[in-house]
Parts: structure tokens; C-alpha cells; sequence
């Protein structure tokens, strides 16, 4: 299998992974996976705040926050579909159309997650991202950030699977196609969709709730999902997965 070879100086000691664990001793058989929004792009928050103004211009009077909110990790489909319902009222596809493509416009513009890039250099695994937006957005996203050079074309999207998160379909494609046994993927999510979806795919996940969308009841939330531990910063990811490679106890550092 391929492996991915980055110009930064990697100290795995210091990114909390053994000497011992070398290329050679058989990291190409373990995979992390990522989520796009919330974890690789700050882009949550960016996505809600576009949403709720969205339903409010076209539904004056309603308040649509506290509905969306609890929502974001999902299709932007079925949140508008979700949101719709909730406030009696409807939508057609051509409605669902065009504020997706609003959503989309304005979230593809955010910005890398604080300290990803630094945490994605000094983790010696392959990597992929698996997305609950479409392969088009994503693309745009880690080509704009820079973040593309981790990834490659490893992208696994919902408009490639059967079923969106909160199914496991876009994790249990990722393992498939890089041959690479679920046990062995270690998953960064950020929304109970993901998580879920995740942990269905038999994934160990870390929870992520640095983003700018993350609430105080998030912690709890990933935790009862199947999130095995969860951090706040990325500069603590690279320890993590350190820890999950020597199958210890998660100890934030």
C-alpha cells in the first residue's frame, strides 16, 4: 500500500507514538479517517448561522436556531427537511436546492481548523476523509486549505454511499477500499451523526468539540454516541492516536 511521506520533521516520540512504532513495523495496516466539517474546516458554525437565516427569510416570524442547531452533522437536506417539519411547514426540491447551494457557498469558505495541519504532519498513518457533504464540496475545501496534500484522493462522500451518517456506509467504504479492517481505523468526529455512523462501522472515534459550533452539553453528547474519549484542541490529537496505536487507556494530554 502506498504511504504517504510528508517534508516535516517527524518526531513520533514527541507526537506521543513509541520509537518502536515505525513504518516498518506495520503502521500502513492502521488508518485515520476524518470528518470534513468541524474537523478538518471550522465550517460548522458558518453552515447553522446560513441555514437559520435561509429558513427565516423564507418563513418570517420563526425562530429556527434552536431546531437547526441540534441538527448540524446531517445532510443539509435533512436538516431543512427536519426543520421544515418541526415548524409545519414545507419545501420543495427546488427550495432544498438552492439553499443547500447557499449553505455550501458560504461554509466552503472557512477556515482550517486551528492546529489540524501541524497534527495531520506528525501522525505516521495513511489518511482519509469521510464526509457527510458532497465529493465536489469537499474537494474544494481540502484544494483551498491545503490540506488535499493528506489526503489525496482517499475521500469518501455521502453522494458515493447508499446511506448517509449517521449509517456507517462512508467508513465501512473508506476500510474497504484501502483494505484496511475496521478495528484498524481510528475516526475524528465532531456531531453525534458522525459518531454514531462511526461506531456503527465497529471504529474507535475521538471527539472533537473545538470548532466554533461546539455547545457545553457536546462533551456528554459524543460520549453516549460512542466517542471514546474527547479533546478540545488538535495539538492533542497526535497523542491520542499514539495511545490508541498501543491500545492504552485515552489520557488527554
Amino acid at each position: 500500500m502506498e504511504r504517504e511521506v510528508d517534508p516535516v520533521n517527524l518526531n513520533l516520540s514527541q507526537a506521543g507514538v513509541p520509537d518502536v512504532l515505525a513504518p516498518a513495523d506495520g503502521l500502513d495496516g492502521h488508518l485515520l479517517i476524518c470528518d470534513c466539517d468541524g474537523v478538518l474546516i471550522d465550517s460548522e458554525a458558518i453552515a447553522g448561522r446560513v441555514l437559520v437565516q435561509e429558513m427565516e427569510a423564507l418563513w418570517p416570524g420563526v425562530d429556527a436556531e434552536p431546531i437547526v442547531t441540534p441538527l448540524l452533522g446531517l445532510r443539509i437536506e435533512t436538516v431543512l427537511l427536519r426543520t421544515a417539519e418541526t415548524l409545519g411547514r414545507s419545501l420543495d426540491s427546488a427550495q432544498i436546492d438552492a439553499i443547500r447551494a447557499v449553505v455550501e457557498a458560504a461554509a466552503v469558505e472557512g477556515p482550517a481548523v486551528d492546529g489540524i495541519e501541524a497534527a495531520l504532519a506528525a501522525i505516521p498513518l495513511r489518511k482519509a476523509c469521510a464526509s457527510n457533504s458532497f465529493t465536489s464540496y469537499v474537494e474544494a475545501v481540502l484544494n483551498r486549505t491545503g490540506l488535499v496534500r493528506f489526503f489525496g484522493e482517499r475521500l469518501f462522500c455521502a453522494d458515493k454511499v447508499p446511506n448517509p451518517k449517521p449509517a456507517p456506509d462512508v467508513y465501512l467504504a473508506a476500510a474497504r477500499t484501502l483494505r484496511v479492517a475496521p478495528e484498524r481505523c481510528v475516526v475524528v468526529e465532531d456531531s453525534v451523526t458522525g459518531v454514531s455512523a462511526a461506531a456503527a462501522a465497529g471504529m474507535t472515534v475521538l471527539g472533537f468539540v473545538g470548532g466554533g459550533h461546539a455547545t457545553e452539553g457536546q462533551i456528554d453528547a459524543l460520549k453516549r454516541a460512542g466517542a471514546s474519549v474527547v479533546f478540545d484542541e488538535m495539538g492533542q490529537l497526535p497523542a491520542l492516536v499514539g495511545q490508541w496505536l498501543q491500545n492504552a487507556s485515552f489520557e488527554l494530554p
